[in-house]
């Protein structure tokens, strides 16, 4: 049983288990394929967009996200034959900065900093991140970001750097939970470290689920909302 007695930070995935970004991207993506009399469901467009932004991220480990998304702007455009728009380009790279924040997120974050220490592990820039943030009404204890280490989850660089900052706050690694809602990005990699674990699988998303290293995702406890984790580890 994990019982947050026993640990003295938690680290957070951001997008996808604390900002509730897919129906964002799905409705943006779907405006653009109806404007273009393009006919695609909601899944078809959000796995078009998790193909790329997968590919992506690995090719180019240093693009900032505003980068990422113009990127996969194009590809989806490619693979969806859906004509490519550059102030459309620019306001699909802009989307991070009005995601939402899940329901269950600002009070259960605020109760849970007043046990430990909370970090995000964010494949996002710190602009976006910043303004995330700010909708969570919260200010975390430690921020890894792909822009402060220059790679995007899997890679183990957000967890070894997670660890060193919280390695300097007197807390070791068996001290630390971490949390997510991505198999690919944040369970398989956290297991690989050896840390524990929690899976917030949120209800009708399907981003992160699958792709490479997913199916190997061994997650210590699987809840589908922060407030239900929080319930579960008292």
């Amino acid at each position: 049983m994990i019982r947050l007695a026993d640990f003295d930070a938690v680290t957070f995935d951001v997008y996808g288990t604390l900002i509730d970004w897919e129906p964002s991207i799905a409705a943006f993506l779907g405006r653009w394929a109806g404007q273009s009399g393009v006919v695609a469901s909601d899944e078809e467009l959000i796995m078009a967009f998790d193909r790329a932004r997968a590919e992506i991220q690995k090719e180019r480990p240093a693009h900032l996200y505003p980068d990422v998304l113009r990127r996969c702007f194009d590809r989806i455009a490619l693979e969806l034959k859906l004509p490519v728009d550059a102030d459309l380009r620019e306001a699909f790279a802009a989307t991070p900065h009005h995601w939402p924040a899940y329901s269950d997120v600002p009070a259960g974050l605020k109760a849970l900093q007043a046990r430990a220490k909370i970090g995000a592990l964010s494949n996002i820039d710190n602009s976006s991140l910043a303004s995330s943030c700010a909708k969570m009404n919260i200010a975390f204890d430690i921020v890894v970001t792909a822009e402060r280490v220059g790679a995007y989850k899997p890679s183990p660089d957000h967890f070894e750097t997670a660890l060193a900052d919280l390695s300097a706050q007197g807390i070791p690694p068996a001290r630390i939970l971490h949390v997510g809602q991505s198999l690919r990005a944040d369970i398989t990699p956290a297991n690989r470290l050896g840390l524990t674990c929690v899976w917030i699988n949120r209800p009708d998303r399907l981003l992160g689920l699958s792709g490479e290293g997913a199916a190997e995702a061994r997650p210590d406890l699987t809840v589908s909302s922060l407030a239900e984790m929080l319930e579960a580890i008292g």
